[in-house]
């Protein structure tokens, strides 16, 4: 083969980047003159929009098989470097061996981590998180452990550190997982002065009110100073007894975004344009969570999720097959968008508008929506001609999408 799409991640932006790239290969008959080559850890896909829930070692779905029946080689290792004077990615892999790997259009689809702030004391040494799959093993092992500790304020005390997005879905959620745990407690601690502050003055109220329905307190206005074995000390200087801290503060772009010259914002994802090339250097795309593009054409900018990591992984995969064939280039567009916050056995809330800031949807309707997406959705199908249907790069209306579902659910 002449030419190669290397694409770094198998998350979601990188599977569908993959499948995209293939897909028009495959209309215009070059399968065998440009290669698509992914290189990730393990060939699986890590669900973690749902690491929140129990069971976390099942939430993963593998690629072996779709890559196999797609002709996508994947090579298994870390992408430690990135050259681009050279197009060249070095590669070591989980036994030590160090390989380097040419390309021809290089997709960054590597996602992102917890971010872990170095003011925060004992952070990274004895706080938890679900940011991965290994992180939200270790953390249901370690609820699952509870139940033998001695009873006592800290070890029937679970602290979520940020109310966000993540740090609500986990809250909601952990009344049920902390069941075998007599009196458990379940405290939720964020610096803004009301939980959820990323969500509109319409859904906030509603959210908190599912909290507490829940039995979660907050402790709002004042972040986390330090972690030990023993428990969590706020900024305030308020000091809680636990041995279970979670942290759930927000994530940085992959720190692959380092090693490409250009602008990055304060996430540390690399500005692209809106076919999703990374301006200051040649033959390069950024897609998913180290990519900051313009989802609505003004102003927006796409979010971490996987809402937006599937299609910018499709118009991504397309455009570097696109550019290897000569052919028209197609810009990335989610000009609409809405957000699906589980709240445990509550229900669930959906909030319209970038601004997030209506209630479209609540209760056990929206539940067996965001049920729905979670667990049937967000799966690339299994059959490889459906994959390579659903890969095409077409413009999806959110508003829509949410229509379409909530005709399925109801």
């Amino acid at each position: 083969m002449s030419h190669k799409i290397v694409i770094i991640g198998a998350g979601f932006a990188g599977v569908w980047s993959a499948l995209s790239a293939k897909r028009l290969l495959k209309l215009a008959n070059k399968e065998n003159e440009i290669e698509v080559v992914v290189i990730a850890p393990e060939p699986i896909l890590v669900m973690r929009p749902r690491l929140y829930e129990s069971n976390a070692s099942t939430l993963v779905h593998p690629l072996e098989t779709l890559f196999r029946e797609a002709h996508i080689k994947f090579i298994p290792g870390i992408a430690e470097a990135i050259l681009t004077e050279k197009h060249t990615v070095h590669v070591k892999s989980a036994s030590g061996i160090e390989t380097t790997v040419d390309y021809d259009r290089l997709i960054l689809a590597a996602g992102s981590s917890v971010n872990h702030p170095e003011g925060v004391i004992g952070l990274e040494k004895y706080a938890f998180d679900i940011d991965s799959l290994d992180g939200a093993v270790k953390l249901e092992a370690h609820l699952k452990e509870l139940g033998e500790f001695p009873a006592s304020p800290g070890r029937n005390t679970v602290v979520v550190c940020g109310a966000g997005f993540t740090g609500v879905e986990l809250a909601a959620e952990l009344p049920r997982r902390l069941s075998h745990i007599p009196n458990a407690h379940v405290i939720l601690v964020g610096n803004a002065d009301e939980v959820a502050p990323d969500f509109g003055t319409d859904p906030r109220p509603a959210i908190a009110q599912a909290l507490t329905d829940l039995g979660v307190e907050f402790k709002l206005g004042s972040g986390v100073s330090a972690v030990d074995s023993e428990g969590v000390t706020l900024a305030s200087g308020e000091r809680i007894e636990t041995k279970t801290a979670i942290w759930t503060a927000g994530v940085r772009a992959t720190p692959l975004t380092t090693q490409i010259p250009g602008r990055k914002d304060a996430l540390a994802r690399l500005y692209v344009d809106e076919y999703l090339r990374v301006p200051s250097v040649d033959d390069v795309f950024a897609t998913g969570d180290a990519a900051c593009a313009i989802a609505d054409g003004k102003s927006q900018y796409a979010l971490m999720s996987c809402q937006h990591a599937n299609q910018l992984g499709r118009v991504s995969g397309y455009n570097a097959a696109a550019a290897l064939l000569s052919e028209p280039l197609m810009e990335y567009s989610q000009a609409e968008y809405n957000c699906c916050l589980d709240l445990g056995s509550w229900g669930a809330l959906i909030a319209s508008g970038w601004d997030r800031e209506k209630i479209k949807l609540s209760g056990d309707i929206a539940k067996r929506v965001k049920c729905y997406i979670n667990q049937k959705l967000i799966y690339p199908p299994e059959n490889i001609q459906e994959a390579l249907t659903l890969a095409e790069p077409v413009d999806i209306d959110s508003d829509t999408l949410f229509q379409q579902l909530t005709q399925v659910i109801g």
